[in-house]
């Protein structure tokens, strides 16, 4: 149909149109409207507490001590099981979070301004590696690790991108793809390319600060994924502007809370079009297995929407192993795949392994349901019990029937048989 071709056109211009800026770090009850005390925002569709998986319910207690919501976790899970707390996703507030995907009013959240269409989206700053809240982690390590990053780094990055007027963020997509990343698994380049960006501003607004500094610099150096949180609070914000067009199939969102998987489709705007979400198939850390795996959870599949994670596969040939995706060589098979599915390239993002071509954009849901082919994306797992925390890595599958319900209720609003 012309009108969904139209709708399409000026879908996928909105999103390759985007300059998502870097601006601020800020507590996330200042600058997230209507998120108030006893609100918990967080990953997938919606959901309520009894139905949360493991890790999902272990977070949701972590962050109600941090808060101040509850003084033990066990009081914490006895207020959420009664009610106290107001469960809300994340995408319903412009905002996204990896895994469990846990935001609340006091939390530090990266400031990303769509500079095209001015908007702005939102994300907690990556925690590092091993126990953290994102997998369920909550004992007291995690939460002195939320307190410094409230406390110390959160306005120290917030010092430093008010001193140099923000960092463009296209671009250090664009190198990080050229040596290596895919911006999900992998963001080794990407966060040491920031991390060059955001030095000198930081030694410049925390000169005479003692050791903040130190502490600061040496916490972003350790952590290979810091830049994963602001690549989805970037492509958060290079999709809320295309929400919304009457008429097209190009995907705008797609998030799991571990217990279902759930798409948003620009057509058909905020609706949720949900299924049971998958197991990832992956490697595992030293003694665990299959059997300690949670089912798939995290709202950072938004950057598989915009290209990049498990669509830039074959940018990242040394994450495939890591991730279960075969040898190196096979890298480029998950990107020409998920060009089956998609209604465009990004010019700006392109590929060396695959002689430049731009990582494929905009997931067309009637190519899903007319190729059987469905989104890959690359995860974390985690422990599926509560506080024990990331268990390995692998690759998830997009269930179909969200496609499948998308694309119903999209030709029912459009009078197609």
């Amino acid at each position: 149909m012309d009108k969904i071709e139209a709708a399409n056109k000026e879908v996928l211009g909105r999103i390759l149109r985007a300059d998502p800026v870097l601006v601020d770090v800020k507590p996330a009850g200042e600058v997230i409207e209507g998120l108030e005390r006893g609100t918990i925002l967080h990953a997938g569709p919606p959901i309520e507490w009894s139905r949360m998986c493991g890790p999902m319910q272990g977070a949701v207690c972590g962050i109600a001590v941090f808060e101040g919501l509850a003084k033990t976790l066990d009081e914490a899970a006895e207020a959420a099981a009664s009610g106290a707390f107001r469960f809300q996703p994340n995408h319903h507030f412009g905002a996204v979070g990896p895994m469990t995907g846990m935001i609340t009013p006091s939390q530090p959240v990266l400031v990303v301004e769509n500079r095209a269409f001015g908007n702005r989206a939102y994300s907690t700053i990556n925690e590092g590696l091993g126990k953290v809240l994102r997998f369920g982690g909550n004992d007291a390590e995690v939460l002195a690790r939320l307190r410094w990053i409230a406390d110390e780094l959160g306005p120290a990055l917030s010092a430093a991108l008010r001193q140099c007027g923000g960092i463009p963020l296209k671009g250090i997509v664009s190198r990080g793809l050229a040596m290596g990343d895919e911006m999900h698994q992998r963001n080794v380049a990407c966060s040491s390319l920031f991390l060059r960006e955001i030095a000198p501003p930081l030694a410049r607004a925390l000169d005479g600060s003692g050791g903040a500094l130190a502490r600061v610099l040496e916490f972003v150096a350790k952590n290979d994924q810091f830049f994963l949180n602001i690549a989805m609070a970037m492509a958060k914000s290079m999709t809320d502007p295309a929400r919304g067009v009457d008429g097209s199939t190009i995907v705008t969102a797609m998030s799991r809370n571990g217990t279902e998987f759930g798409i948003q489709v620009s057509g058909t705007d905020r609706q949720w079009f949900t299924a049971p979400v998958e197991m990832p198939v992956g490697m595992y850390f030293p003694g665990y297995s299959e059997k300690d795996a949670n089912p798939d959870m995290g709202d950072s599949a938004i950057v598989e929407v915009v290209g990049l994670g498990g669509f830039a596969m074959a940018s990242a040939t040394a994450v495939a192993g890591f991730v279960g995706a075969g040898s190196a060589s096979e890298a480029a098979q998950y990107t020409r795949s998920m060009y089956e599915i998609t209604a465009a390239q990004n010019p700006d993002w392109s590929m060396p392994n695959l002689d430049y071509a731009g990582v494929p954009t905009g997931i067309d849901i009637r190519k899903v349901l007319r190729t059987g082919i469905t989104p890959y994306i690359n995860t974390g797992i985690a422990h599926r019990l509560a506080g024990v925390g990331q268990v390995g890595a692998g690759i998830a599958r997009a269930p179909l029937a969200c496609f499948e319900q998308a694309l119903t209720t999209l030709a029912q609003r459009l009078g197609v048989g």
